[in-house]
């Protein structure tokens, strides 16, 4: 069976203002581009929720369908929304999906998995998929040595993994919160 994964998303929570950027590449089994302009960041529940996701790409559409689905079931409150996604798992009503998810909202990013956890990331710096410790590594760097806004260190941090990350490129979509 072959499979089409998506790769780097990268969160930053800095001054009030949370961006997520991903990449656009997706790749097909290990070593073919499928895609190189994909989009894996949007809007959801009116613009007010942000969410990047990274992943086998049906999970990943699945999972991110099923946490829209909690927001407008809860009202948007994220946290909540997030926790009683997971309480799918842990009660066995959901199957395991192989994705992850960075969301956030004026206040709050977690990240949450297609198995059922939900972290809220140190620092306010948040990385997943392939290329995801390399974004995560310039992040901190970035935000630590630099004064660049969110928006800049994320987009910054997905340039950085798309130079070392052969499952990550540098076409990049970035909204913020």
């Amino acid at each position: 069976m072959v499979e089409f994964h998506s790769t780097t998303i990268c969160g930053v929570k800095k001054d009030g203002v949370t961006a997520i950027a991903g990449d656009g590449q997706v790749t097909m089994g290990e070593n073919v581009i499928f895609k190189g302009n994909a989009k894996k960041v949007r809007r959801i529940y009116g613009g007010k929720v942000v969410l990047g996701f990274a992943g086998s790409v049906s999970d990943a559409f699945s999972l991110s369908e099923k946490f829209e689905g909690m927001l407008n079931k809860f009202s948007g409150n994220l946290m909540r929304s997030a926790v009683e996604l997971a309480e799918l798992w842990r009660e066995g009503k959901a199957g395991k999906l192989d994705a992850l998810m960075i969301v956030a909202d004026a206040s709050t990013m977690l990240i949450v998995s297609g198995t059922g956890e939900v972290i809220e990331p140190d620092e306010g710096i948040a990385a997943i998929g392939s290329g995801g410790n390399y974004a995560l590594a310039a992040a901190r760097a970035l935000t630590q040595n630099t004064d660049f806004d969110a928006e800049t260190v994320a987009r910054k941090a997905l340039k950085i993994a798309s130079e070392i990350c052969v499952y990550t490129n540098d076409n990049i979509i970035c909204e913020t919160v």
